[in-house]
This record gives structure tokens, C-alpha cells and sequence, in this order.
């Protein structure tokens, strides 16, 4: 894995309110620790010169969590401005200027994601020499996430579940919702990200449809281990993470 020259955006922004707690839906534990401290754990572990972690939801809470356990990490905050795209932009603002380098990006929901497979997924880009790498995988019910569109076996586009059409929804390859990027090129595309979706949210995947328009190569690296990029967005996806941790 080569890790030279990478940064990690770890995305903690969301309010989360499928939890319906007053907590942050990242500080739920899972194993004693916050669904936060796992993601930042594994983005500390594969020796990237920055780990940036966007928050802005009780932002306080989380910054006094990072500032006591994850000193090095970088924190940036999200402005009024919504979506994981917005999310990323303001994250890499916190990099120095003039960055070139790749930047991984994924979740403070995420906690089960471990190095092997950031690395698998770092390693893959940079042998390909891509633009983007997307990890996907397989659901039975993909219901929620975004469908992964490909022609022949080639990526074509990132539908997210709202956008998408009758015959999209049956698709079950989805988006786990991390992704490596070539730095420029990300700030480039993310600067003609607009919000016309139902949701009015700068979406981060249509970087990777305007990066396939523009003709540069983008992979989807897919994990048959769908434990290994399991979401938490409820108390019950909560147990369900808990109970294969424990298994494992």
C-alpha cells in the first residue's frame, strides 16, 4: 500500500436522526468506543500525512472527543451548505495549499472498515493510476443507498436511492460510500457540483459521474464483506454491528 502523499477525510457532519437520541449519532458506542473513534482509528493506522475529520452537528462534543484522543487529526467544519460533497470541499480546505495527492474519503459511521481494505482500495487506485475508486458492495435489500450503475462492467454513473428510477432500484451492486481521488482533480469537479437532486444537497458522486463525462478512468473496487462497510444510521443497524463484531 502506498500511503505517501495521502490524506483521509473522515466525514462526521450528519445530525443523524434516525438514532433519535440527543447524542451525536457518531459518539454511539460500539465496543466501548464511539462509532467516531473506530473510523478515526483505522484513518489514523495506514500512515497518510493528514487525517481530516469534517464535523458540524454538536460539533462541540466531537471536537473535545478528537482533541483528547485523536490529537493529530485535523478538524474542519461544514458550513450551511448541504451534502457529502459540501461535506469533502470543507475538508479539503484544512489541506495545504497546493495539495496533489490522493484523498480518501469515508464515514464516522462506517466503524467496521479496517486497513486491509482501505489499503486494497489505496493500492488498486494507484496501480491503476484511476482518478477515483469507488468501494461497492452486494445488499439483498439495497434500499437507502445509492445504486451503482455500470455498462457491461464498466462504472458508469452513482444513482442515489431518491434519483432513482423504477428499474435503477433493482440494482443491489451499491455505494459504500468510500472513495480515493485524485486531489486536483476532485477540487476541480467538486467547484461545478450543483444541488439540483430532490434533496438540494451537493452530492459527492457527482464528482465521480462528471470525472466518467470527462473521460477519466474511475474504478469500483466492490468488498464481498459487506460487514466491512456496514452503515450505523439507527439504533437497530447499531445491534446488528454490534452482534457481528462480537461474532467475529
Amino acid at each position: 500500500m502506498s500511503a505517501e502523499q495521502t490524506a483521509v477525510i473522515v466525514l462526521a457532519a450528519g445530525a443523524g436522526t434516525r438514532m433519535n437520541s440527543a447524542k451525536p449519532k457518531v459518539m454511539h458506542e460500539l465496543a466501548g468506543v464511539p462509532l467516531l473513534g473506530h473510523a478515526l482509528a483505522t484513518a489514523s493506522k495506514i500512515g497518510a500525512e493528514h487525517v481530516i475529520c469534517v464535523v458540524r452537528h454538536q460539533k462541540e462534543l466531537l471536537v473535545e472527543y478528537i482533541e483528547a484522543n485523536f490529537p493529530h487529526v485535523i478538524i474542519a467544519e461544514q458550513d450551511e451548505l448541504a451534502g457529502t460533497g459540501r461535506a469533502v470541499e470543507c475538508g479539503l480546505s484544512a489541506l495545504p495549499v497546493g495539495y496533489a495527492g490522493k484523498v480518501v474519503v469515508t464515514s464516522g459511521d462506517v466503524p467496521m472498515l479496517d486497513v486491509e481494505t482501505l489499503g486494497e482500495l489505496i493500492t488498486s487506485h494507484t496501480e491503476l493510476a484511476n482518478a477515483a475508486t469507488v468501494l461497492t458492495t452486494y445488499l439483498d435489500d439495497p434500499s437507502g443507498y445509492g445504486r451503482i450503475i455500470r455498462d457491461d462492467f464498466n462504472l458508469v454513473a452513482i444513482v442515489e436511492h431518491r434519483d432513482a428510477t423504477e428499474e435503477q432500484l433493482d440494482i443491489e451492486e451499491v455505494n459504500a460510500g468510500v472513495y480515493v481521488f485524485n486531489a486536483e482533480l476532485l477540487a476541480a469537479e467538486l467547484a461545478k457540483v450543483g444541488t439540483g437532486n430532490s434533496q438540494h444537497e451537493k452530492y459527492l458522486t457527482d464528482v465521480v459521474a462528471q470525472l466518467i463525462q470527462h473521460g477519466h478512468r474511475v474504478e469500483a473496487l466492490v468488498v464481498y464483506d459487506y460487514w466491512m462497510v456496514a452503515g450505523v444510521n439507527d439504533r437497530a443497524q447499531l445491534s446488528q454491528v454490534a452482534a457481528e463484531l462480537n461474532r467475529r
